[in-house]
C-alpha cells in the first residue's frame, strides 16, 4: 500500500474516530483496518490512537502526525487539479464556502446544473456566515466563497444579484404598527453587519427599541414563526418566493426613501479562477443570474 493511500486511512480516522464508521468509509473490513493501522504504528514508531469503548483518541504523537498528513493530503489534492486543469474535461473538486442563505434559498439550482454538465467533477460545499466564509476564504480552505452585504475584499469581486429587505406580518400592513403591536419582533442569528443594517433602518424609523423579541439561530425558523403569526421579522427577499399566504410584505427604506437591499457576491483569488472547475461554474452562475434577470423582466411586463 503506498504512502498515500495510508495517509488517506490516517485522515479517515481522525475525522472519524471511530473503527466502525471509518471502514465502512474506507470499504474494508474493521479486522483488516485494525491490521492495517498497527502496521502505520509500527511504521512511525509508536501509538497514534489509543482505543476505547467511546471510540479512538489521538495520542499527543497521532496529532502532530495526522497534522502533517492532512498537509501532504491537501498538497496532494492541489497537484491533482493542476493536473485536470490541463486537460479539456472538467475535473477536479470545486471547493466552494457560502453564506447560508443563499445555500439555502438560491445554489441548489446553480449546483444541480453543474453535477448534471459536468459530472467528472466533485464538489465541496461549507456553509456559514458570511465572515466564516472569507475566514475560509483567507486560509485558503476553499477555492471560491459566496458572501452577502459588502466585504472588504481585495481579490476578485463578482456581483450576483441583490435583493431588498422586507417587514414581513400575518397582520401588519405599515411600519407605524409595529409601536402598537404587543406581538414580539422576531430576529435571527446573523453577521453584525447585517445585524447593524437592521439596527440602523429600526432606530431611524421608530427611535426606540421593540417591546418584545424572541432571537432564533435559524433564519427559517424566523421566517416560519412570522408565517404562523407568532410576530413579526425582516427578511430578505431571497427566502421569499411568492408563494406566502396571507403574509404583508413591506419594503424597508434607507435614508433617501430608496429600497434597502442586500448584495450577494462571488469571491475569490485570480490563481483560482484558472483552474477549469471553477471558471465552469463562475461561467455557469453567470448564465443562472443573467436568466433569472430575464425572467423577473419577463414577469414584471
Amino acid at each position: 500500500m503506498s504512502t498515500l493511500s495510508a495517509f488517506h486511512l490516517l485522515s479517515v480516522l481522525a475525522a472519524e474516530m471511530n473503527m466502525r464508521k471509518a471502514s465502512e468509509r474506507l470499504f474494508v473490513s474493521q479486522p483488516a483496518l485494525s491490521q492495517r493501522l498497527q502496521t502505520i504504528e509500527a511504521e512511525w514508531g509508536t501509538k497514534l490512537f489509543i482505543r476505547s469503548q467511546k471510540g479512538l483518541t489521538l495520542t499527543p504523537a497521532g496529532e502532530i502526525v495526522i497534522k502533517f498528513v492532512n498537509e501532504v493530503l491537501e498538497k496532494e489534492e492541489k497537484v491533482k487539479e493542476s493536473i485536470s486543469a490541463m486537460n479539456s474535461e472538467v475535473y477536479g473538486t470545486l471547493k466552494i464556502a457560502v453564506a447560508n442563505i443563499v445555500s439555502q434559498n438560491w445554489l441548489p439550482k446553480v449546483l444541480k446544473k453543474f453535477v448534471e454538465r459536468y459530472p467528472h467533477a466533485k464538489v465541496s460545499l461549507v456553509t456559514g456566515w458570511s465572515s466564516e466564509i472569507l475566514r475560509s476564504m483567507y486560509e485558503d480552505h476553499v477555492h471560491i466563497g459566496i458572501v452577502r452585504g459588502t466585504p472588504d475584499w481585495k481579490g476578485i469581486k463578482i456581483p450576483l444579484f441583490e435583493d431588498h429587505l422586507y417587514l414581513v406580518d400575518k397582520e401588519i400592513t405599515s411600519p407605524e404598527q409595529v409601536l402598537k403591536t404587543d406581538r414580539p419582533f422576531i430576529q435571527f442569528k446573523s453577521d453584525s453587519n447585517y445585524y447593524q443594517e437592521i439596527q440602523d433602518w429600526w432606530h431611524r424609523q421608530f427611535q426606540t427599541m421593540p417591546k418584545r423579541t424572541i432571537v432564533v439561530d435559524q433564519i427559517e425558523t424566523c421566517k416560519q414563526m412570522a408565517f404562523n403569526g407568532i410576530g413579526y421579522a425582516i427578511l430578505p427577499a431571497i427566502t421569499l418566493n411568492g408563494g406566502e399566504q396571507d403574509i404583508f410584505k413591506i419594503p424597508l427604506l434607507d435614508e433617501n426613501d430608496e429600497p434597502l437591499k442586500r448584495d450577494t457576491s462571488l469571491i475569490g483569488y485570480d490563481s483560482a479562477f484558472k483552474l477549469k472547475q471553477v471558471q465552469a461554474f463562475v461561467d455557469l452562475i453567470k448564465e443562472h443570474v443573467k436568466e433569472d434577470e430575464e425572467r423577473a423582466k419577463s414577469d414584471n411586463n
